[in-house]
């Protein structure tokens, strides 16, 4: 009986049988160490399937992590002191074999302790640093070992949703959209990886001053309750820029599309109110405001078809409107005014408009611990609840949100911050090193503060103490792109589809809110049967219909000839029908399928 062999795989492609896979292994590992293979190789002895994989091909994630042998790790103190004097390098590390890039196959047989304290001689790797097994983004969380994961990754989401300062070259760009936020503020609570992504030099938060409590119901649920004398102080304040785009074309026959104020003449003309804000080249002024639906840029094209000849035996050029319009609910002022060359040589012309965005009831806010809410109510400052220091939160929070979502990094980046606020400095919260909640209470103490963070609150309103203390802080929130302003919509009447004669879809389009099925299901629950054929007949497609009344389709209805008559039998005796004008279009694809729907005809009871 043969000895069995391992096999041997080279980025996925089978190179032959090797006796001794451990052996192999070690001489493999050795010589990357030694720096006689190159960092990039990766290896894995897979004992299951009885496999060698060696990986060498792009594309694959590595990470560093410090060797570890016989339960000591390679990097040393004397490492650190040369690093520190400058007299060695991560290159220098890397091919002492002091640290190793490991990609996920090689992972799996390795095992990474995650500080030195916790090595045994089991363990073969130690991570350089434990906030290195997090992301980017999730990385700029702090005290994030103390929430549950689900809500830190909420969080991280939410980063990328954040109105700030993201760009220095706000006034060249051209984005279709932008946002930009007034008086952006740096984290008061940071982690090492903001420090070395330079967060700070483009922030996208702001610190407030937050209360966990109730407030007469405006917070229910995930709201949140604003101080309205911290927006008068901009708090969370924007601007919403948005780029209008046009191209002076060339036709094949000469002709061209000309940027211009359109007249009177011109097929399509929207009334002199429309062109208000354009200046004699049909492009709107700087710093002029436009309103919804007005002209930004003024624009005139040939007609589609031959021209006409007109009286006199004259052929006279009939052109056509086909300028630019700011959308529906995007008026403001125009911000600039861009003039660049097409790749045809055509003339393009872009129009950037600026509008600012306050705060209002609806807006998204969320912290950093996927604590998200809207905007319940805008309450006047002298109505607040304040401290015996006579300070007014920025924002109260539901207490409901803690407990289930079991938040508790957001409620020590809290305290975190109203320490650092009481020792004029930022505190490090980095996952996994944060600062211990022990040093912060003792800020609290020697500044007169308790150590829980709670604080007795009198009602704005009736001027009473509040039973209970109150939990209150300082910390980042961060003003979300989800703006009511851009989402709110409403219809009575107005464009339908051609085919179904339904409401069109869309925001843009003026479109009507989806009836769907599960909504009929509900009102069918309530009851509400009158409501559901309002919904779903009288504000859709209603449409009255002629059948006959022996063959049961749709009659013909000759207006010209004021006559109603059964395309079958030719039958006079039809009954108008009321129904949705779907259903009508329904029966017609039927028969052009070849199947005879039928619609039998009895009295109203």
């Amino acid at each position: 009986m043969t000895e069995a062999k391992t096999k041997v795989y080279v980025n996925g492609k089978f190179i032959g049988f090797h006796p001794s896979p451990e052996k192999l292994m070690k001489e493999l590992l050795n010589s990357r160490r030694q720096g006689l293979l190159t960092s990039g190789i990766n290896f894995s002895y897979n004992k299951h399937t009885d496999e060698i994989l060696i990986n060498t091909d792009a594309g694959r994630v590595q990470r560093p992590l410090i060797v570890v042998e016989n339960g000591k790790p390679k990097l040393t103190e004397e490492h650190i002191e040369k690093i520190k004097k400058g007299l060695m390098n991560w290159e220098d590390l890397v091919r002492e074999g002091v640290i190793e890039y490991l990609d996920a196959e090689e992972e799996e047989n390795a095992l990474v302790a995650e500080k030195a304290e916790d090595l045994t001689p089991q363990h073969t790797h130690l991570e350089i640093n434990p906030v290195g097994t997090l992301s980017i983004i999730t990385g700029m969380i702090p005290f994030l070992s103390h929430n549950l994961s689900g809500k830190v990754l909420h969080g991280a989401k939410m980063f990328k949703q954040a109105v700030g300062f993201g760009q220095a070259n706000l006034k060249l760009r051209t984005d279709t959209e932008g946002f930009l936020l007034h008086y952006p503020q740096r984290e008061i609570v940071k982690t090492k990886i903001m420090d070395f992504l330079k967060v700070s030099e483009r922030p996208q938060a702001q610190n407030f001053v937050v209360a966990i409590m109730p407030y007469y119901g405006f917070n229910m649920l995930d709201a949140v309750v604003i101080n309205k004398g911290a927006i008068d102080r901009c708090l969370g304040r924007s601007s919403y820029f948005r780029v209008y785009e046009s191209t002076q074309t060339r036709y094949p026959g000469g002709q061209r599309d000309k940027f211009e104020i359109p007249t009177e003449d011109i097929v399509g003309y929207q009334g002199s109110e429309a062109y208000n804000s354009l200046g004699e080249d049909g492009l709107a002024e700087v710093e002029s405001y436009v309103d919804e639906k007005h002209v930004v840029i003024g624009k005139t094209s040939p007609p589609r078809f031959l021209e006409e000849i007109a009286e006199f035996g004259v052929v006279k050029e009939r052109r056509r409107e086909s300028s630019v319009s700011t959308r529906k609910n995007m008026g403001g002022y125009v911000d600039s005014v861009f003039l660049t060359e097409g790749p045809q040589g055509d003339i393009v012309a872009k129009v950037k408009t600026r509008s600012e965005r306050i705060p209002e009831v609806g807006d998204k806010f969320a912290s950093r611990h996927g604590q998200k809410g809207v905007v319940g109510a805008i309450i006047p400052e002298e109505d607040m609840p304040f401290n015996t220091d006579g300070i007014r939160p920025d924002l109260i929070l539901n207490p409901h949100s803690i407990p289930s979502r079991m938040t508790i990094g957001h409620l020590l980046e809290m305290l975190a911050g109203k320490a650092a606020c009481l020792k004029a400095e930022i505190i490090d919260g980095t996952a996994f090193n944060d600062i211990e909640q022990d040093e912060i209470e003792k800020i609290l103490i020697e500044n007169g503060l308790s150590p829980s963070g709670m604080e007795t609150f009198y009602d704005g309103i009736s001027g009473e103490r509040i039973e209970g203390r109150i939990f209150t802080g300082v910390i980042t929130y961060r003003r979300l792109y989800h703006l009511v302003a851009h989402k709110m919509q409403a219809r009575s009447r107005g464009p339908v589809q051609i085919l179904t004669r339904q409401p069109t879809e869309g925001k843009e389009k003026e479109g009507g809110l989806r009836f769907g099925e599960m909504e009929g299901e509900t009102l069918i629950g309530h009851g509400a049967s009158m409501l559901l054929q309002e919904k779903i007949v009288e504000d859709s497609d209603k449409s009255i219909e002629y059948v006959c009344e022996k063959c049961g389709i749709i009659a013909v209805n000759d207006r010209i000839r004021n006559k109603k008559y059964c395309p079958i039998c030719k039958n006079s005796k039809v009954y108008s029908v009321e129904m949705s004008y779907a259903f009508k279009l329904m029966l017609d694809e039927l028969k052009s399928l070849g199947i005879y729907p039928k619609l039998n005809l009895v009295n109203k009871a």
